[in-house]
């Protein structure tokens, strides 16, 4: 049995380092963060996801919503494709060239890092974004009532 395990966690180790895990070992808490312009403090879930679906254009005070996301090769942005989107990373950025293609939306904003994609929610109005906790220059959107998913 001792060669289970041990065949277990060789095979778990081989997966992190290709950059393959399963779902459950990727899984990151999402923290919603916007600009202080335009971005509402509270959202529901179905709301958090027509808008970065591209479905909304506009917040409710005619400012244009901007999106930022982490690349989806980032455990981030991996974590991000599944619980909002309900995507692999592959699916999310077919489903952005198509979307931009088709002249619906303009594209997200994609960053490497949490503290590039927070510098420009901060600093871009209509800005929201998907970190994996709150970030001090942006305010932190409730969805439902909490402050991660």
């Amino acid at each position: 049995m001792a060669w289970l395990s041990r065949l277990t966690f060789f095979l778990l180790l081989f997966l992190l380092v290709a950059g393959r895990a399963p779902a459950w070992a990727q899984d990151q808490n999402l923290v919603i963060i916007g600009n202080g312009k335009g971005v509402p403090s509270e959202m529901k879930l179905a709301q958090l996801k027509a808008t970065m679906r591209g479905e909304k254009l506009r917040w409710p005070d005619g400012s244009k919503v901007v999106i930022a996301l982490l690349k989806t090769t980032t455990p981030i942005g991996q974590s991000t494709s599944r619980k909002i989107y309900n995507m692999s990373a592959n699916e999310l950025n077919k489903y952005w060239l198509a979307l931009v293609f088709q002249g619906k939306a303009d594209a997200p904003n994609f960053f490497n890092s949490e503290a590039e994609l927070a510098e420009f929610v901060a600093q871009t109005a209509g800005a929201i974004g998907v970190v994996n906790q709150p970030v001090p220059s942006s305010k932190t959107i409730t969805i439902e009532g909490k402050k991660s998913i």
